[in-house]
């Protein structure tokens, strides 16, 4: 159920920025990765990056949504947008990553502040970060405002994260390919739950595929937005 104003949620506003451009920008680092799991073409960069020290951080094996681990709690951030946890689990991050997209109040905060509260959370590699992805979650400067003329906010409850078929079989065939960018392939499912003025509400099934950036010795970091849902 939408709103009776017909305003989007802020997860499902349309994506504004282009995937030849994303797919065309796609090379380097992790091209061996790309290869195999193609959910991964979100993900920048290009030329010969830094590579970290260690081995690759593998994918839990029999990794399940039930052993994904509890969504951490938020801290306070910029407005209605919680600071990013300090942890070093991709499923862990790209749950409270998507629980943060999900939710917002323009009632408390501007769309310049959720913009800069959501610029927090990425990587500052500029290679494998894709921000266009992500602002093209967030509606236009006129639409936030008629959300905020009708007070409305959301919030969330993420049911499970889990990696992708694709990209756990693309670390199963060359675990290395990863030690580049360390970038994870997450999906992530949820609710949303809509509020607006005058008692209006609904409720809404939501689901994200996210690029997260957990390197060795480092808190993870959110890369990109998938243009499609990877299960």
């Amino acid at each position: 159920m939408r709103n009776r104003l017909s305003f989007p949620s802020l997860s499902s506003y349309g994506v504004s920025w282009s995937v030849n451009r994303r797919i065309a920008i796609v090379t380097g680092a992790v091209a061996v990765l790309l290869a195999l799991a193609g959910v991964v073409a979100m993900v920048s960069g290009s030329g010969n990056g830094h590579h970290a020290a260690g081995t690759a951080a593998p994918v839990p094996a029999g990794s399940s949504p039930s052993s994904a681990g509890a969504v951490p709690k938020p801290s306070s951030g910029s407005g209605s947008v919680p600071k990013p946890p300090q942890i070093a689990d991709p499923v862990a991050y790209a749950k409270a990553a998507a629980q943060m997209l999900w939710s917002y109040d323009t009632r408390a905060t501007s769309r310049d502040r959720q913009l800069t509260g959501m610029r927090a959370w990425m990587t500052t590699e500029t290679k494998y970060a894709d921000w266009a992805s992500v602002v093209g979650q967030v509606p236009d400067p006129v639409l936030w405002s008629r959300m905020a003329d009708q007070d409305q906010h959301a919030t969330s409850h993420v049911t499970e994260g889990h990696y992708p078929s694709a990209f756990k079989q693309a670390l199963a065939d060359d675990p290395s390919a990863i030690t580049e960018a360390y970038i994870y392939v997450v999906t992530v499912n949820g609710t949303q739950q809509i509020t607006w003025k005058k008692g209006g509400s609904g409720a809404e099934e939501r689901a994200v595929t996210l690029a997260v950036q957990c390197r060795p010795n480092h808190d993870c970091t959110l890369a990109a937005l998938a243009p499609s849902v990877t299960q």
